[in-house]
């Protein structure tokens, strides 16, 4: 067993890597604790070091689990690549890329708002860049660990019957940032516990890295294609909270004789400072092509009511919306408190809801 430093390990959903290991020299040795959702990189000394951390059982030490690798500032990481999520610290593996359209409100050009319309609040013309995406399979072992984190352990779809509004998910699937990615490598040929690692991914020693994808994973990618997609990300920073949307486009479904139409969409907030803040309202505006202008107000967001602080400054969390129309667009605000009970509110980034005008077939369960 690789000996570990005695310094604090990740607390799930810090940025406690983003911290310590910039500048660090490679590759490192990744070593976890069992069971806590806990990580650390190896130290360079040969005498073991039990964990000093608050979240760890006395007793208990690190064991390694793989070496770090240098993230990589150009390129693309390529399908089988392991690596430690840099927020939320869990492990996973990367099945294949998407090449999104990354819609960065922070450096728009500088042009006059204009006022308030359907497409978003008085909102300055933004330019997309491309920015990689990847699917992703998350270890099971880490999913009870990620504090931060709202459904976490799927991606949902909808079902196949006459209920309009049944849902059916995939554990343990999610969508990663380039940035969010800190490649490891592990001599384990199944070293992500998830019920489809093997079924997608196969061990070839000869390969680097070391798990090439199956038939299975490229079948399943061509079917479900239009329903996993992930084209337009969305971000706007207001007083050091940045919020980043992500919309997907579901299907359709027939319901009382009219077409309802579904999105889900995924936010993560990120406190960039280090000052507590409480998220305690959400205050959206829904827009459909139809001419329907719906407000919505309520406390928190899926029931909870995050605190972002420097030791966990981000939370995720993923919901749904459905319109009577093939497209709309969506924005508003969330209402935030400081520990002094003062509030402030930050902008949500306009996006559009948009259906596939060729789609043939719904989803209908886990293709093959």
């Amino acid at each position: 067993m690789a000996a570990c430093a005695a310094r604090r390990a990740l607390a799930v959903g810090s940025r406690w890597w983003s911290r310590s290991l910039t500048g660090a020299r490679w590759p490192r040795p990744l070593c976890a604790e069992a069971g806590t959702g806990a990580f650390s990189p190896a130290a360079s000394t040969t005498t073991r070091r039990h964990l000093s951390s608050r979240n760890r059982p006395e007793g208990k030490v690190l064991e390694t689990v793989g070496v770090f690798e240098v993230p990589k500032q150009n390129g693309k990481y390529e399908t089988g690549q392991l690596f430690l999520h840099s927020i939320f610290g869990y492990r996973g593996v990367v099945l294949f890329p998407w090449q999104a359209r990354l819609y960065d409100r922070d450096v728009a050009s500088a042009a006059p708002e204009k006022a308030e319309n359907p497409a978003g609040h008085g909102s300055k013309e933004v330019k997309g860049k491309t920015h990689t995406y990847y699917q992703v399979l998350i270890d099971a072992r880490d999913c009870p660990h990620i504090s931060q984190r709202s459904q976490t352990e799927a991606v949902t779809f909808l079902a196949n019957h006459d209920d309009s509004r049944a849902l059916y998910a995939i554990p343990g699937l999610d969508y990663v940032s380039h940035e969010d990615i800190l490649p490891y490598t592990s001599t384990d040929q199944v070293p992500i516990q998830h019920e489809l690692f093997e079924r997608f991914l196969l061990y070839d020693q000869t390969k680097a890295p070391p798990f090439v994808a199956r038939g299975t994973l490229r079948a399943w990618q061509e079917k479900n294609h239009p329903w996993l997609e992930l084209s337009d990300v969305h971000r706007e920073t207001t007083e050091n909270i940045r919020v980043t949307v992500i919309p997907f486009y579901m299907g359709m479904r027939e319901a009382q004789n009219s077409h309802v139409y579904w999105w889900r969409y995924c936010i993560r907030l990120e406190n960039l400072d280090s000052d507590v803040v409480q998220l305690r309202e959400r205050h959206w505006r829904i827009f459909s092509l139809s001419g329907t202008l719906e407000t919505v107000r309520g406390r928190g967001v899926v029931g909870r009511e995050p605190v972002l602080s420097k030791e966990q400054p981000a939370f995720q969390y993923s919901s749904h919306v459905s319109l009577q129309a093939s497209s709309g667009h969506m924005w508003g605000t969330f209402r935030f408190e400081r520990p002094d009970g003062s509030h402030f509110d930050v902008r949500i980034p306009p996006f559009s809801l948009e259906s596939n005008k060729d789609e043939k077939t719904p989803p209908s369960g886990l293709h093959w």
